[in-house]
């Protein structure tokens, strides 16, 4: 027997903690939702779950703490940690990020902690999504009521409601570099620690790189139907959230979609990259040019061609398919319907006709290659009006045109609109975007004088459209799935229903509230550790899981990698620390003198402050020069070809890390040349050692003093 567990056992076996009520409550509603569908694997064996790591590394303390019940809603977690515990978990300062499924989770599981309960804590939530009808089956805090409210706000609230003492701020802000003015140095250093509850990959990465910035816990999580994980990032103890690569999307390749596709989900792919090339995209870069934002000089600047897609872009947008009425708004829809599911399709045969056969004697449309059939235009036919119903909405939309929601009077405008016949071009491209087929017609020249300035288009305002799936009235899912399923007929694919259509185009990922509530409950688990400051790794895990075939995995974390430079053992979470502006001559000879390393390389983000590979004079300029004013001149140097960049490639490069500075303080002084803002730089660096070969070292910590 072992005496110690059994006497630990014995000393917990009177309380209850909410997230191990999460755990296993999560897996028994998921066996009854088995029973009741006959869906999914069921558990048939015993299921063990235990949690003992989350007790003190010191047994002793367990037994000498104060657990005495003093009638309050903690007794029972008191019952396990003790007083003092319960009141550190009161005085903890968390930052949850995002207030969805798994977010809402969180929320109620630390809120029955107590956690930010006590005198000095807080949980701080943001979310800047607001509630949809869809969100309701699986974010729990929400009610149908709530529907149009913003998720942090109505979550705090609910939260309220099952704990008041719970001091509780919500706030509806992207976290990104456009926010750090809201999310800075005060802000993070003030944490104990943050859990995400997001659901796209790059916000993740961004707060893996503020967690590691200002060395704060990171707890991890993520569910994809009846599959989720959690994984949690530990200071000095852990590898970082972005040392696991999760696989990414593949995407579908642009000849299948534009020539060849297969399946229903090529058709929505298409139909999805249509919505976004007509009403998103092709829309701002006719806004940029009215507003003022890319002038015509720098837009003739552009590489690689790029000048003259916009110029053609351009031309379509304020000259040619530039509308003045509803009316306008179904021509275009009429002669868009014609050149996508009737010409286009006529062109393709032409070239590729259907008894084409390749040069071994066998067919080409064999296999996956559908042999496509054009369609012709019947206002009868629902799909087909459809289409130009949602069209010609969306297009009055993006031109600020009273929209028209009657389909008979659609059907009216649409009979008298005149479509040219169907001409074979001369020849066919089969991989470049829509608009290259007007560049062999149009160059250069011909496209600038037949665009005209922005002052006198003062009549003409364009708002671009964002993708939503979740509204019902604003007709965006309405296009997708009648472009899709004409798409379809033209290539003999069944077609898809608007849920599914819905569920693939607006790239839901199926949610359940089994797998949330678990993932939550064992972030939690991992919450009780980090807090209590375990410093054994074993004592933390990482989980996969997926419910429905009951498989469950829990693994200890990776250690943080160690390094080597001149018998100094490191890992990320450490840095080399520089207080005080310097010149890049005192900066060198800092780390010479201090710590045996010739820096051959001193880079902010992507920008370099020093290089062996910059001409010695250039060099030798700036030795005399401080960091920060080197940094300034770089920057602003690039600033006119990123901002050549930028709208064609935003996530082009990275910037410099920064503590406290503003993103849009470090945009305007790039630009004007002022002095920066920030409080702490983030410096890479490249150096060889004592003995001359060339080592990984710590980032650097420069602080600056304002």
């Amino acid at each position: 027997v072992n005496e110690d567990l059994l006497k630990t056992f014995a000393y917990t076996a009177r309380g209850e903690l909410a997230p191990i009520n999460a755990v296993i409550g999560s897996v028994a509603a998921q066996e009854v939702t088995k029973a009741c569908t006959g869906k999914f694997t069921p558990l048939f064996q015993w299921l063990y779950f235990d949690a003992v790591e989350c007790l003190p590394e010191d047994t002793e303390k367990l037994y000498q703490g104060d657990c005495t019940p003093r009638g309050d809603r903690y007794d029972a977690q008191v019952a396990v940690f003790g007083r003092d515990f319960q009141d550190k978990l009161g005085k903890l300062k968390y930052f949850i990020v995002g207030a969805g499924a798994i977010g809402c989770e969180l929320l109620k599981n630390f809120a029955m902690l107590g956690v930010g309960a006590g005198e000095g804590g807080n949980i701080t939530v943001t979310d800047m999504d607001i509630i949809e009808k869809s969100n309701l089956n699986r974010q729990f805090l929400f009610r149908p009521w709530d529907v149009k409210k913003p998720k942090s706000e109505t979550a705090a609230a609910a939260v309220a409601k099952m704990n008041a003492s719970v001091h509780i701020t919500a706030h509806q802000v992207r976290v990104g570099p456009e926010t750090e003015h809201v999310y800075d140095a005060t802000f993070y250093e003030g944490l104990d620690g943050v859990a995400n509850a997001l659901d796209n990959v790059e916000a993740r990465r961004y707060m893996d790189r503020c967690c590691w910035h200002y060395q704060k816990p990171l707890l991890e999580s993520g569910t994809l139907g009846t599959n989720g994980s959690v994984q949690v990032v530990v200071p000095h103890l852990t590898e970082r959230y972005t040392h696991y690569q999760a696989p990414s999307e593949k995407p579908i390749p642009m000849c299948t979609l534009r020539n060849f596709p297969s399946a229903i989900e090529h058709t929505l792919q298409w139909a999805r990259d249509m919505f976004e090339g007509e009403f998103s995209q092709a829309p701002e870069t006719a806004k940029q040019y009215l507003t003022g934002m890319r002038k015509m000089e720098e837009i003739l600047k552009l590489p690689n061609q790029q000048d003259v897609d916009t110029l053609v872009i351009l031309k379509s947008a304020l000259v040619d398919d530039c509308p003045r009425s509803y009316a306008d708004c179904v021509a275009w829809a009429r002669r868009h319907w014609q050149d996508q599911f009737q010409n286009q399709i006529l062109e393709l045969l032409h070239y590729f006709p259907p008894d084409l056969r390749m040069s071994n004697g066998a067919p080409f449309w064999s296999g996956t290659k559908r042999c496509p059939h054009h369609l012709v235009f019947d206002a009868e036919n629902e799909l087909h009006l459809d289409y130009i119903y949602a069209a010609a909405n969306l297009k009055a939309e993006v031109y600020g045109i009273r929209q028209v929601r009657d389909r008979l009077k659609t059907k009216d405008l649409v009979a008298g609109v005149s479509v040219a016949p169907y001409l074979p071009r001369p020849k066919l491209k089969t991989t470049t975007h829509a608009v290259s087929d007007q560049m062999e017609k149009l160059s250069l020249s011909n496209l600038l004088e037949v665009i005209p300035p922005p002052e006198s288009l003062t009549g003409v305002s364009i708002t671009p459209l964002t993708f939503e799936k979740d509204d019902d009235y604003n007709m965006h899912i309405d296009f997708i799935v009648a472009a899709s399923n004409l798409r379809a007929a033209n290539y003999n694919i069944e077609p898809a229903d608007r849920h599914k259509s819905k569920r693939i185009a607006g790239r839901i990922i199926p949610a359940i509230v089994t797998s949330t509530a678990l993932v939550s409950g064992l972030v939690s688990l991992e919450m009780l550790k980090v807090t209590q400051g375990h410093k054994d790794i074993a004592r933390y895990k990482n989980s996969e899981f997926n419910l429905g075939l009951c498989r469950f995995c829990v693994v200890e974390p990776e250690p943080a990698e160690e390094n080597t430079y001149n018998e100094v053992k490191w890992t990320l979470w450490d840095r080399f620390e520089v207080e005080g502006e310097l010149t890049l001559e005192e900066f060198l000879q800092h780390f010479k003198e201090n710590h045996g390393l010739e820096v051959t390389m001193v880079s902010a983000g992507r920008f370099t402050i020093h290089s062996t590979l910059i001409p010695k004079t250039e060099r030798n300029r700036r030795r005399t020069m401080k960091i920060t004013d080197i940094l300034k001149e770089v920057m602003q140097e690039a600033s006119k070809d990123e901002d050549h960049a930028t709208a064609d490639d935003p996530q082009r490069g990275e910037s410099p890390q920064w503590g406290t500075s503003q993103q849009s303080d470090v945009n305007q002084q790039r630009a004007q040349g002022g002095p920066l803002l920030g409080a702490v730089l983030m410096l890479d660096l490249c150096a060889d050692d004592r003995q001359g070969q060339d080592v990984d070292v710590p980032h650097v910590r420069y602080s600056v003093s304002r």
